[in-house]
C-alpha cells in the first residue's frame, strides 16, 4: 500500500518507480492527507532522479540546511550574535539528521546539554531549532511543521533575592564610578541592565527618561519619571562602559560586598518590592517596570507576606491578652463571696 498506518498510529508513505523504492514514516500527529502528499512528492523525486543513484527525499531537508536559514535570519534579531551562538551550539547534533527526526534530535540535545547547562540555557538552543523548523515550513521546504516535535524543558527561574536600600548601598560602595551609576539608575527607575546601557542624552528629558520601544524587552515604549535622588546619576549617562562592562563590574562589587548570589537584575526586583513595601499601588509599579500584565507584577507581592504576618501576630497578641484579661475577671467574679 502506498500509504498506511502502523500499529502505533503513525502514517507511512511509500513510492516505487522501476526498481527504486522510497519510504517515509511520518511523525506522530500527521494525517492521511499528509501521507498522500508525501507519497506524491516521493514519486516525483523518483521520476526526476531516475538516472541518478542519489535520490533527494523532498520535504525532509537536512537539519544543517534548515538551521543555516535560521542563522541568516538572526541578523534581523535584537541580539543577533547571541541568537547565532545558541544556534551554533547544537550544530554537532544536527549533522546528517533530517527535519523529520526533530523529536529524536531534540531529545538528544536535551539529554546532553543538561549535563553542563541549566534548563533556561538549553531552551535557548531548542528554541533556535524550533524556530528554524517553523521557518522551513513557512517557506514550503517541509510539508509539515516539524517545530511541534521540539519540546522545551520546564524552567524554575523564580528568584527570592530582594535587596534593601542598605544592601544596595553596600554593593554600590564597592563598585567603580560607572558601575555605581548603573546600580542606582537601575534601582531608582526599575530599568533592566540592557535598558540602562542604552540610555542616551536625547532620552533624558526635563522630568522623565524616555525609553524607546526598541530598547525594551517587551518592545513597548516607556517613560520613567526622574526623582530628585536620580538626578546626580544622570550625569554619568550615557555610560562609558557597555553591557559586559556593567556585568563584570557588578560581579566584582557584589563579591567584594559579600553578596556573591546577587545578580544585577535583582535591582529591578528590589525596586518593585521596596515600592510595594512603601504602599505603592500594584498597577503603578506595573507601569514603572513596564510589565505587559499586572500578573507579572503580582509575583513580587509575596515578599510582603512576612511583614503582614508580623502585623497579624501583633493583632493576635492583643486578642490573646484581651481574652486572658476577660477570663481572669470572670474567674474572680465567680470566686467572690456572696453577701448575706
Amino acid at each position: 500500500m502506498p500509504t498506511r498506518k502502523d500499529s502505533e498510529g503513525r502514517w507511512h508513505a511509500e513510492a516505487c518507480v522501476g526498481r527504486r523504492r522510497l519510504h517515509r514514516r511520518l511523525p506522530a500527529g500527521s494525517t492521511a492527507s499528509d501521507a498522500r502528499r508525501i507519497e506524491a512528492e516521493l514519486v516525483r523525486a523518483l521520476h526526476a532522479k531516475a538516472g541518478s543513484r542519489a535520490v533527494v527525499i523532498p520535504g525532509d531537508p537536512l537539519l544543517e540546511v534548515v538551521m543555516s536559514g535560521y542563522i541568516e535570519h538572526t541578523a534581523t534579531l535584537r541580539s543577533p550574535e547571541t541568537a547565532k551562538f545558541h544556534a551554533l551550539r547544537i550544530g554537532r547534533w544536527l549533522e546528517g539528521r533530517r527535519a523529520s527526526e526533530a523529536r529524536e534530535v531534540a531529545a538528544e540535545i536535551r539529554d546532553d546539554l543538561l549535563k553542563a547547562y541549566k534548563p533556561a540555557t538549553v531552551n535557548r538552543s531548542l528554541g533556535a531549532l524550533k524556530k528554524a523548523l517553523h521557518q522551513a515550513w513557512e517557506r514550503g521546504a517541509t510539508p509539515i511543521d516539524y517545530s511541534s516535535l521540539v519540546k522545551r524543558i520546564p524552567e524554575n527561574n523564580q528568584r527570592t533575592v530582594y535587596l534593601g536600600m542598605e544592601e544596595v548601598q553596600l554593593i554600590a560602595d564597592h563598585a567603580s564610578e560607572q558601575t555605581r551609576a548603573a546600580i542606582w539608575v537601575a534601582l531608582l527607575t526599575g530599568c533592566r541592565r540592557g535598558e540602562v546601557c542604552k540610555i542616551k542624552a536625547q532620552h533624558i528629558l526635563e522630568d522623565r527618561i524616555r525609553i524607546p520601544a526598541g530598547n525594551t524587552k517587551t518592545l513597548r515604549y516607556r517613560e520613567v519619571p526622574i526623582v530628585p535622588a536620580l538626578r546626580p546619576w544622570l550625569e554619568y549617562l550615557p555610560l562609558s562602559i557597555g553591557f559586559e562592562g556593567v556585568k563584570s563590574g557588578f560581579r566584582r562589587a557584589r563579591e567584594a560586598a559579600g553578596y556573591p548570589e546577587v545578580h544585577f537584575h535583582d535591582l529591578r526586583h528590589s525596586c518593585a518590592t521596596i515600592m510595594l513595601g512603601l504602599g505603592v499601588d500594584l498597577h503603578v509599579v506595573r507601569e514603572i517596570l513596564g510589565h505587559t500584565s499586572v500578573k507579572t507584577t503580582e509575583r513580587y507581592a509575596h515578599v510582603l507576606l512576612k511583614p503582614q504576618l508580623a502585623a497579624l501576630n501583633k493583632l493576635g497578641a492583643l486578642h490573646r491578652d484581651l481574652h486572658q484579661t476577660g477570663e481572669a475577671n470572670h474567674t474572680q467574679k465567680r470566686k467572690r463571696p456572696v453577701s448575706r
